[in-house]
């Protein structure tokens, strides 16, 4: 039986100081707080990279400002599970926004593992597998042994580039594999289908599938709000509800 570690994402980071229930907090959100309090609950960091890089075609958050940020979350904030490197999203699109090759931006990612690992070295930094296809990934992995990482002796090792096809056979299958050379592997936007077809295979994911649930839903009773798509409440109750559905597939919190 293996053991999902489920984050909630969230556009509040506020929910840091109340929530019971691990959650997924963007820096670009974070960052906003004029006070930062100290969390609850557990949480991992996410750097932002896929709204910098469909903005920019680049980023624009320095590599010391935001390693500088993720320490000062460890000590002022704390209970931080992983913080996400800037990695370099791998979809056909993405490639059309910066001009760069899926080689590119597979360099670019361990790049930005190891420049954050030195400048920050008490953050837990998340290294990013980045790539299309199977070989992709297989190759952003030998890219990281030649730079001396040992994926399989990191607790997490986040999966990019499959959000928005996660629910096909091909991405299962991947999963499948590089679960198999011993990588605990992390979602990034998992999906109730995505969890289906291969959350046996992961350590941990994270979804903000319940923000768009809510939002063309009505609202709980007692909730005042318009609809439930910001609401911490109607949040826990779905992570319960998937997660209740995945144990009796052998899925834990």
């Amino acid at each position: 039986m293996s053991e999902l570690s489920f984050y909630l994402g969230t556009h509040e980071p506020s929910w840091l100081r109340s929530a019971d229930v691990p959650l997924f907090v963007s820096h670009r959100r974070l960052a906003r707080l004029k006070t930062l309090h100290p969390a609850t609950c557990r949480w991992a960091l996410d750097s932002g990279g896929f709204t910098e890089l469909s903005l920019h075609g680049k980023w624009v958050t320095s590599a010391e400002g935001y390693a500088a940020a993720a320490a000062d979350y460890m000590t002022t904030v704390g209970n931080l599970d992983f913080a996400a490197i800037q990695d370099w999203m791998c979809e056909p699109f993405m490639l059309q926004q910066t001009g760069l090759t899926v080689r590119q931006h597979q360099e670019r990612t361990v790049a930005s593992y190891l420049q954050l690992r030195d400048l920050a070295p008490g953050v837990p930094w998340l290294p990013v597998l980045q790539g299309w296809t199977l070989a992709d990934y297989m190759t952003c992995a030998d890219l990281y042994a030649a730079a001396g990482v040992d994926l399989t002796l990191l607790p997490r090792v986040g999966l990019g580039s499959v959000c928005r096809r996660q629910n096909t056979i091909r991405i299962g299958m991947l999963v499948s594999v590089l679960s198999g050379l011993g990588l605990k592997l992390h979602g990034f936007g998992v999906k109730t289908s995505g969890l289906s077809l291969y959350g046996a295979h992961l350590a941990s994911a994270d979804s903000m599938a319940w923000s768009l649930d809510a939002r063309h839903a009505a609202p709980l009773p007692g909730c005042t709000h318009k609809n439930c798509a910001n609401c911490l409440i109607y949040a826990a109750i779905w992570r319960d509800q998937l997660l209740g559905r995945h144990v009796l597939s052998g899925y834990a919190a």
